[in-house]
């Protein structure tokens, strides 16, 4: 089949072939005569597999048949999706795709200020793609209405669940027209998002192009078993030996990402980290660096599993496993993308062993191990039970008078040690604020 064959209009078969694609792919071929027939869609397709394109194209077809509303126009298409890195990502395609229509779109995502996407929508925008907390900061300081919304898009379902806007979702819901068409986007299913779908679907058309909840077959995945505080030189040797030119690796938390990069570049490695505590200018300018190869590895924590649009993406290594065996799946979906070969490696060590258990268990399959590392021998158990929490060291016993103020009148200086503020209300949404990402 060709893109061709789909029913959509020549400005935006012209805009496809400008972007290099002549060939739909399989969740594109089904979802979008669902989409340009009014219907509800379910979909479920692995990360990859073009599933923006699959709502994108057919939402601009629909909005070219109408009548251009007066200005200043108000949004008729809401997409929403779980974080700004995915939000730029769908509004590029948007732009992308409709760059022949006259049409205007807005991305709606906390972080920056909010000031230039007040003026944007006072302009009028016929789509908006946005993330949860700053649609709703807009919408409560009278900037935003979705009374005239006409088509719903729910992108990353189960990401949006897993951040915890699941209270955020409702709310939106209720602002919108009930006279409207549902889609529902997701990679991996669990039975919270049948839960969301039976609330939010009318009558749906259910479409699944792929194994739930399984990696691509495209990516070559191993399993490196390693000493935790072996990892690092493991990592380096990996990169150096084999000549990697472009790594995404992804870690737990913010401060190992940090730790980490700096260790890499202290091995020669040029590196960077992206994580939410940076600010969106990094964030840009460190993605920015890593695919134009001025930067070979870029360590990430989850913030990036979802959103990151690489092409021909070689790498992807887990330093860390993820807590939640669904990640596994998209983080190594950022490589073997659009049919190229891909490359996902695990450093595991003993302690992670039950996490590598679920993944497991959700491929249901066992991820080949790399018998000789090179480095000690670790045999991973993966029936062991999951390690007891090492027990908190007691704090010391605060000091009389600790913060009060002193013979002087005057307070003792900050140590410095007070946690920083979220970055944004989507971040601190997200069930562990801007710094838990």
């Amino acid at each position: 089949m060709q893109f061709s064959e789909l029913g959509l209009s020549a400005q935006l078969l012209s805009a496809v072939a400008e972007q290099g694609y002549q060939t739909p792919t399989p969740i594109q071929a089904q979802a979008i005569p669902a989409i340009l027939k009014g219907r509800d869609v379910l979909a479920g397709a692995q990360t990859g597999t073009g599933k923006t394109a699959g709502f994108t194209l057919p939402l601009l077809h629909l909005l070219q048949q109408q009548a251009i509303p007066p200005k200043p126009r108000p949004p008729r298409v809401l997409i929403l999706t779980p974080t700004r890195e995915l939000t730029l990502q769908v509004y590029e395609s948007v732009c992308n795709y409709g760059k022949h229509l006259p049409f205007f779109a807005e991305a709606i995502y906390g972080g920056v200020s909010i000031k230039p996407q007040i003026q944007s929508l006072q302009r009028g925008a016929d789509i908006i793609v946005a993330t949860p907390g700053r649609l709703l900061d807009l919408i409560n300081q009278n900037y935003l209405s979705l009374a005239k919304i006409e088509y719903f898009v729910l992108d990353e379902a189960d990401r949006m669940l897993d951040l915890g806007f699941i209270t955020d979702i409702r709310k939106i819901l209720k602002l919108l027209p009930k006279q409207r068409q549902n889609l529902l986007f997701s990679a991996t299913y669990a039975p919270e998002i049948s839960t969301l779908a039976e609330q939010i679907l009318n009558n749906p058309v259910e479409i699944s192009v792929a194994v739930r909840n399984a990696a691509a077959d495209s990516v070559a995945q191993q399993i490196y078993p390693v000493k935790r505080e072996q990892k690092r030189e493991l990592l380096s040797y990996l990169i150096g030996s084999q000549n990697w030119r472009q790594v995404l690796i992804f870690v737990r938390t913010k401060h190992g990402a940090d730790r980490l990069t700096k260790q890499l570049i202290q091995d020669g490695i040029r590196s960077a980290a992206l994580h939410g505590d940076k600010s969106q200018g990094a964030r840009v300018r460190a993605l920015d660096d890593f695919k134009s190869g001025r930067v070979t590895a870029l360590i990430a924590t989850d913030i990036a599993a979802r959103g990151l649009d690489i092409d021909q993406l070689p790498h992807v290594v887990n330093f860390d496993l993820p807590q939640v065996p669904e990640d596994y799946v998209h983080r190594i979906g950022r490589t073997g993308r659009a049919g190229a070969e891909g490359q996902a490696i695990s450093l595991v060590d003993q302690e992670e062993a039950y996490l590598l258990a679920g993944i497991e268990k959700v491929l249901k399959r066992q991820i080949p191990r790399v018998a000789d590392t090179g480095y000690d021998r670790v045999t991973l158990d993966t029936n062991a039970p999951k390690p007891k929490a090492k027990p908190q060291q007691q704090r010391p016993a605060r000091p009389p008078h600790a913060g009060r103020a002193d013979h002087t009148g005057k307070r003792p200086p900050h140590s410095g040690n007070r946690p920083e503020r979220g970055s944004s209300r989507d971040d601190a949404r997200a069930g562990r604020g801007a710094r838990g990402r």
